[in-house]
């Protein structure tokens, strides 16, 4: 039998001198009495995966509203590929994998409803902007409630991840760095995917340099990402692909954002629109009458504005909650 001081001497002996090791984490902001068995990072692991904001993921729009069948990816789908990329690349370089996957499951907590399309709009509205990566961190820190406390209490270096799996500054840990080059390989290429099987773009469509590059079946460009990733950052203080693989990667990104990500033929001018009526109303409307919020929301009112209040509320909203909320406050009952 093994238990946890077996496994952390166990991280100490055998991973990598840069691995972050869970007896050296920097803890948490609430001290807790350890657990017999588990390491600190397979705790966060197991709090993640135990959250309704994680199983709320499953009915969060990936890319494409109100997609027709079942093979297209959700928020919840695109953050179970990034977590297998990720533990990929931290066994092959013997880093912290149980940190890693904490990182991956947490990283898209504080996703909208409706996808970017549903961030761009509470970003516009919202007093002070909207970032998924920051709501993410209130939603580990503070949002998700349990018995005995508000919030998850993770550690330092998970809680570092989640907020930095974007944006211009690193992840203190490989760990976190791998989660974040790992988002990128995993929703460059299953969007890729979604959008040959929606019929919006055929392989043939796709620049030739960069698929020559990274391979021409989804299989193959992830596996030749982690190889050039692997190869590249081994024995390095930085998580990074080699030159070559990491333009390609980038010029594939670009034309996805050009001819995907913001086609005429995604969102649709009627679609968008109607995001940001749904949105927009919910939004005006709890502000109006912070009190038919559920109660958890009504000591944020107190303690940090109802602005705020009701963005964290609409924020946690699946795509359906959203639509069955709008339709209850907006839609006269004889039109249902």
């Amino acid at each position: 039998m093994l238990k946890r001081v077996d496994i952390e001497n166990r991280e100490l002996n055998t991973l990598d001198e840069r691995a972050m090791k869970a007896v050296n984490t920097k803890g948490r902001a609430l001290p807790e009495e350890k657990c017999e068995y588990r390491t600190e990072f397979v705790r966060d692991r197991d709090r993640i995966i135990h959250s309704k904001a994680l199983r709320r993921l499953k009915h969060k729009t990936q890319v494409f509203l109100s997609p027709e069948g079942d093979h297209y990816r959700t928020r919840l789908t695109h953050t179970l590929e990034v977590s297998q990329v990720a533990r990929t690349i931290a066994r092959i370089l013997n880093y912290n994998e149980d940190l890693t996957e904490a990182i991956a499951l947490g990283h898209d907590l504080g996703h909208t409803p409706f996808g970017h399309n549903g961030e761009m709009v509470l970003n516009s509205i919202h007093p002070g902007g909207f970032k998924h990566n920051v709501q993410s961190l209130r939603v580990v820190e503070l949002l998700e409630t349990g018995q005995d406390r508000n919030g998850m209490n993770l550690t330092y270096e998970v809680k570092d991840g989640i907020l930095n799996h974007t944006g211009d500054i690193d992840p203190i840990t490989l760990e976190g760095q791998i989660v974040k080059i790992s988002d990128r390989i995993a929703y460059v290429n299953h969007d890729m995917d979604d959008a040959i099987r929606s019929g919006v773009i055929t392989m043939p469509d796709f620049p030739k340099w960069p698929i020559k590059i990274l391979g021409e079946t989804h299989s193959k460009r992830i596996n030749n990402l982690i190889e050039s990733l692997v190869i590249s950052s081994e024995r390095k203080d930085r998580i990074t692909l080699d030159d070559e693989h990491g333009v390609a990667l980038d010029e594939m990104r670009s034309f996805m954002f050009e001819n995907v990500y913001n086609s005429e033929n995604v969102k649709k001018a009627e679609d968008l629109n109607k995001v940001e009526v749904v949105i927009t109303s919910l939004y005006n409307y709890y502000v109006e009458h912070p009190d038919k919020m559920p109660k958890i929301y009504h000591e944020i009112v107190k303690n940090e504005g109802t602005n705020v209040a009701v963005k964290d509320y609409i924020a946690g909203m699946t795509d359906r909650y959203a639509l069955s909320a709008y339709s209850e406050l907006f839609v006269p009952k004889a039109w249902k």
